[in-house]
């Protein structure tokens, strides 16, 4: 499958349409594909070569989900406006400034030329055309309307990442300020306290028991602050293998995050606003409900409330009505159950579901733009707590030696 492919550099050597030799460097996944893509602009390829690119190089002409996400949206503008599908996509593969956007494009594009559909081509382009995506091209493909599809699409996957990015927003506050007050105290602790500690011993004095305990815990990350270091790292290293190779660790720091203070329950909402998302426009776009709920599963984001979905899929199968199904997990809120019940009788789910997306995505809006109010004062009393605390433990032998000297 192409996915499979590396993308490399190839140096090329030809002639112009107008005979003048000419030469470049393009980037793509195939020699066949840069020899057509050579050929389009009349040039005769004399000698191509293959090189590996730089990692930098990579970085920078490497395909990401927002890229898919404007290439959707153009799609969806062009296949509106009456152009069609192979010119809308050969179109973006000419002027994409990303080189391996620019080759998955004309790879699509030669493939439907060839026959197979537009899904099947997208599905075997790239992994970044997931299940899902593809899912719901076909569907566009099957009933006529492909334009309305990748419109639907893009607002789905605009909507997810603006609320992808207010979450990762509401978690790098509180990130930053605590690892800086560790920097700090950890500083302190190596570099300053151990000169207040050698001017104290020269004085031959009875220290406070405060003061004392500060200088053990200096002591002793001088003493062993690289074996703390390297049992942390080792620690991390640890729980990153199990993350990635424990689906039941994997679930448990997955639940573990949903009960953390505040950020939890913006984790929480925000995955139920991506998951009434997925299903809203895998059912309004026709798709069955049971196979929506799927796709909704696998784009959830937290493996413990894909398991709950997993499970809500079982029992409506078997018959259940979706919002008891989903209210068994004990895992969404009652607003969300009272909602989707609400949408299943009047027999508008799907409009329901959107109303509760927007709902759930304004509240994580709500909650992240006030984070920094509702986290300052806490951080103020801990920073102070923390830094004041050792300023007060290092002066109280100095005031003490002051008030005996007057």
């Amino acid at each position: 499958m192409a996915q499979a492919n590396k993308i490399h550099y190839f140096h090329w050597r030809g002639v112009n349409q107008i005979g003048k030799k000419t030469s470049g460097v393009t980037l793509g996944f195939q020699e066949r594909d840069v020899r057509n893509m050579l050929c389009e602009q009349m040039i005769q390829v004399k000698k191509i070569k293959r090189h590996k690119p730089s990692t930098l190089s990579k970085l920078k002409n490497q395909m990401k989900p927002a890229d898919v996400t404007a290439i959707t949206r153009q799609l969806a503008t062009m296949i509106a406006s009456g152009v069609p599908v192979v010119q809308a996509l050969s179109m973006m593969a000419n002027s994409h400034n990303k080189a391996e956007a620019r080759a998955i494009l004309a790879q699509v594009t030669t493939q439907i030329e060839a026959g197979a559909s537009l899904s099947r081509a997208l599905k075997t382009s790239s992994p970044l055309f997931d299940n899902f995506y593809c899912d719901l091209v076909l569907t566009g493909e099957q009933t006529g309307h492909l334009s309305e599809v990748f419109d639907r699409i893009a607002t789905y996957r605009e909507k997810n990442q603006a609320t992808r990015q207010k979450v990762i927003k509401a978690m790098i506050y509180p990130t930053m300020v605590t690892l800086t007050s560790i920097g700090v105290t950890i500083m302190m602790l190596v570099f300053v306290i151990p000169q207040f500690a050698g001017i104290f011993s020269s004085f031959g004095a009875d220290l406070p028991w405060f003061t004392q305990q500060v200088i053990k815990a200096s002591n002793f990350m001088l003493g062993y602050g690289s074996y703390l270091a390297i049992a942390l790292f080792s620690v991390l290293l640890c729980t990153s293998y199990r993350y990635k190779r424990s689906a039941r660790f994997k679930m448990a720091i997955h639940r573990f995050n949903l009960r953390l203070p505040i950020i939890g329950n913006v984790l929480l909402k925000a995955t139920v606003a991506r998951f009434s998302r997925t299903l809203a426009t895998t059912f309004s776009a026709g798709i069955p409900l049971l196979s929506g709920l799927q796709s909704a599963g696998k784009t959830a984001g937290n493996k413990y409330i894909e398991q709950a979905i997993e499970e809500a899929h079982n029992s409506t199968a078997a018959g259940m009505p979706l919002h008891i199904a989903l209210r068994q997990s004990n895992v969404f809120p009652e607003l969300m159950l009272q909602m989707t019940m609400i949408g299943e009788e009047s027999g508008s789910l799907d409009d329901m579901l959107n109303k509760m997306a927007t709902l759930y995505e304004n509240d994580v809006d709500n909650t992240v733009d006030n984070l920094g109010k509702i986290l300052e004062p806490l951080i103020i009393i801990f920073l102070g707590g923390l830094i004041g605390g050792l300023l007060v433990a290092m002066y109280m032998p100095i005031f003490k030696l002051m008030s005996v000297m007057g």
